[in-house]
């Protein structure tokens, strides 16, 4: 299998595997102790990880080459993962809220691809900025709740 499409279709089970975790964690769990554990979790299989994919070079001189990204990257992780906690602990339906976030992202996302890494933008791209728009669009309204169907309900007497 190409690397192209194994690297997509892990992002694609990794983010499936994410937001029903995020879900899962309990509503009465710290937010803070939650990222706690996930990073100390993260940074053990990070290590694991090291002999396949360290590049052949020992720790040091490989976080020598790390520039301020790796350090912003980690933040923006944390904020991201704080942002879908809270977004679920608030209501947001699962398949909701991790499509109208993606696709506030896509939108972001290919006008800065555009103009700051020189991307193209086809006939594809933007039909499909198009239609992220329109989702985000339908998605951004509440739902009204279910009505109960009991008969009529009390109004407030009006004055």
């Amino acid at each position: 299998m190409p690397l192209y499409a194994l690297a997509i279709g892990l992002t694609i089970v990794a983010n499936i595997g994410y937001h029903l975790c995020q879900k899962a964690i309990r509503p009465d769990a710290s937010p803070a102790a939650s990222l706690m554990v996930t990073y100390a979790v993260a940074l053990i299989v990070s290590a694991l990880l090291w002999p396949w994919l360290g590049g052949g070079e020992s720790l040091g001189p490989a976080l020598r080459k790390l520039g301020p990204a790796s350090a912003i990257l980690g933040v923006t992780v944390v904020l991201l993962e704080l942002g879908f906690l809270l977004a679920y602990r608030a209501g947001w339906d699962i398949g909701v809220a991790a499509l109208y976030s993606n696709a506030a992202v896509a939108v972001v996302l290919l006008p800065i691809g555009l103009v700051a890494f020189s991307e193209g933008l086809s006939g594809r791209k933007a039909l499909g900025l198009a239609f992220a728009f329109v989702g985000l669009v339908l998605l951004s309204g509440r739902e009204t709740p279910p009505t109960d169907d009991s008969g009529p309900q009390p109004t407030a007497p009006s004055s």
